[in-house]
C-alpha cells in the first residue's frame, strides 16, 4: 500500500482505539445483556421517566456498539480489497477501496469526537436561551437570526426543538428566547456555544446603509436527569404570573398564564409562557433547577466555569464568535481559531466544525489564551 493510504489506515485504527477504550468493549456485551434483561420486566414502565432513561442509554449503547464493529468491518474489509487488487494488477479496486478508506476516516474521526462527550451531563437534553444585547433592534434581529440558526442546527440532527418562552423586539426579532433541546448529547455539542456572539453586517435598518455591529448572549445549560437531585427552598423563589404574548389584535392571549421565578439567593430569572400556567411552572421549575445544577458543575469544573465567567455582558470584549457579512464573509472563532467564509451555511446551521473544534480545545486541556498563542 501507499504511505498516504498506510497513514490513512494508521488514523483510522487510532480511532478504533480510542472508540473501544470509552465504549470499554469488554464489558459492553455484559452491559447490554443487563439492559435487555430489564427492558423484558414487566414492571419497567411503573416508572415512565426511569423507563424512557434505560431504553435511552440501551439505545446509545447499541449505536455505539455497531459504530465500533461497522468500522472496524469496513477498515478490515477495504484493507483486504487493495491487498487483491494490488496482487492482481487491478488498478479500479484499488482506487475505489482507497477512496472507501478516506470516507471511513472521516467517519471515524467524527465517532472518535462524539466519544470524547463523556462529561457528567454531555448526554443530557439541553436549555438553550439567546438574549439581545448592545445594538437596540439591531441586536433584537440578530438574537432572532442565532435562534433561527439553532433550531436549524438541531433539525438537522434529528433534535427536538421546544420553544420555552420569547419576547419580541419593540420594532423587529426578538429581545430573548429559551428553548429545550431533546437528543442524545444535546447538552454535550451544544455547551461549546455559551458566550457572546458578534454580528457586522450593513444594517438593513439603517437607510444610510452603514455598517453596525451587534451583540447577543447564548446560555446553554442541561436539563437535570431525574436522578440528580437539587433542592429549591421555597422561601427562596418568588413566583410571578403575567399575561403571554399573543400574535395580537383579537387573537392576543389575554390570561394570567405566563409564569417568572425568581430565585433571590443567585439572582437566577426563568420564564416559561407557552402552556397553561400549572405546566408553565413546572417547565420553569425544571429549568431553574437545570440552571443551579450547571452552576454547581461550573464549581466542579474550573474550565467550563472560566468559560461562563469570560461569557460577560454581551458587548465589546466578550465574544466567542464573529459573524462578518460586511466588507467581507467570515465566521471567527476566537477561542480555537477556527474560521470560515461559508457564512450561509454557518447561519443555516452548519456549525460542527466550530463545535467539534471547540470540544477538541476542551479535551487537550488547553486555555484559551494558549489556544490562541498557538
Amino acid at each position: 500500500m501507499r504511505a498516504e493510504i498506510e497513514h490513512t489506515v494508521a488514523q483510522i485504527e487510532k480511532s478504533l482505539g480510542l472508540l473501544e477504550q470509552r465504549l470499554d468493549w469488554e464489558s459492553a456485551q455484559h452491559r447490554l445483556e443487563e439492559f435487555n434483561a430489564r427492558v423484558e420486566d414487566p414492571t419497567l414502565w411503573d416508572d415512565p421517566a426511569a423507563a424512557q432513561k434505560l431504553m435511552r442509554d440501551r439505545q446509545m449503547l447499541i449505536d455505539a456498539m455497531e459504530t465500533y464493529s461497522s468500522i472496524k468491518q469496513d477498515l478490515s474489509d477495504n484493507v483486504e480489497m487493495i491487498e487483491l487488487g494490488e496482487m492482481e494488477g487491478d488498478q479500479e479496486v484499488v482506487t475505489d477501496a482507497e477512496t472507501a478508506l478516506k470516507a471511513l476516516e472521516e467517519k471515524a474521526a467524527k465517532k472518535e469526537l462524539e466519544a470524547l462527550l463523556d462529561g457528567e451531563a454531555d448526554g443530557n437534553d439541553t436549555f438553550l436561551e439567546i438574549n439581545s444585547g448592545a445594538g437596540g433592534t439591531e441586536s433584537c434581529d440578530w438574537a432572532n437570526m442565532l435562534a433561527r440558526m439553532y433550531v436549524r442546527w438541531a433539525e438537522q440532527h434529528g433534535y427536538e426543538v421546544e420553544k420555552q418562552a420569547e419576547t419580541p423586539g419593540e420594532e423587529a426579532g426578538i429581545k430573548s428566547a429559551s428553548y429545550k433541546i431533546s437528543g442524545p448529547n444535546a447538552y454535550g455539542w451544544l455547551k461549546s456555544e455559551s458566550g457572546v456572539h458578534r454580528l457586522v453586517r450593513i444594517s438593513p435598518f439603517d437607510s444610510a446603509a452603514k455598517r453596525h455591529t451587534s451583540f447577543c448572549s447564548v446560555w446553554v445549560y442541561p436539563v437535570v436527569d431525574d436522578n440528580i437531585e437539587i433542592e429549591v427552598n421555597p422561601a427562596d423563589i418568588r413566583v410571578d404570573t403575567y399575561r403571554s404574548s399573543g400574535a395580537g389584535g383579537q387573537h392576543v392571549n389575554t390570561t394570567d398564564s405566563a409564569v417568572r421565578i425568581t430565585h433571590a439567593p443567585t439572582g437566577i430569572v426563568v420564564t416559561s409562557s407557552e402552556k397553561s400556567q400549572h405546566q408553565n411552572r413546572d417547565i420553569a421549575m425544571k429549568a431553574l433547577k437545570s440552571r443551579l445544577y450547571q452552576m454547581e458543575l461550573d464549581r466542579r469544573n474550573a474550565d467550563i466555569n472560566a468559560a461562563h465567567e469570560a461569557k460577560g455582558d454581551a458587548g465589546w470584549g466578550n465574544q466567542i464568535r464573529s459573524y462578518v457579512l460586511q466588507p467581507y464573509q467570515m465566521v471567527k472563532d476566537l477561542r480555537t481559531g477556527h474560521e470560515t467564509s461559508d457564512t450561509k451555511g454557518v447561519l443555516d446551521g452548519d456549525l460542527g466544525p466550530f463545535m467539534a473544534a471547540t470540544l477538541a480545545l476542551n479535551v487537550s486541556g488547553k486555555s484559551r489564551a494558549e489556544a490562541q498563542g498557538d
